[in-house]
């Protein structure tokens, strides 16, 4: 089954913040299908180590190398499997429905290409 949401977020030594953003995903999906992406480009800080510790559930993608934002989002574009894609800075917080909200508007208007929130 395709997950409405791929949620990808790039991280470079930003684990408290990521960890904080991560939390607020796990909220906002808790009634939308998704799947969570973290392409991580070689973070010295153990951002890996706090997401496969407490956040199983995502996908995580570990680079030896910093690759940049884009090479790195396209890494989980790739992958994904969702109808609509999220790219998410590590830094940001979202609400709980902000998920729902997004998804509301895309089914409402199909015409649409994208959309910043």
């Amino acid at each position: 089954m395709t997950a409405d949401f791929s949620i990808i977020i790039v991280n470079y030594n930003v684990k408290y913040f990521l960890e904080q953003c991560l939390h607020s995903v796990r909220k906002a999906s808790h009634n939308i299908s998704s799947e969570v992406f973290v392409v991580d480009n070689n973070s010295v800080d153990g951002s890996c180590a706090m997401i496969r510790e407490k956040f199983p559930e995502v996908h995580l993608i570990e680079n030896n190398e910093n690759l940049g934002f884009s090479k790195a989002n396209n890494q989980a574009i790739r992958l994904s499997a969702g109808r609509y894609i999220l790219l998410l800075n590590p830094d940001t917080v979202i609400e709980e429905d902000t998920l729902t909200r997004c998804l509301g508007h895309m089914e409402k208007n199909p015409d649409a290409g994208a959309l910043g929130v």
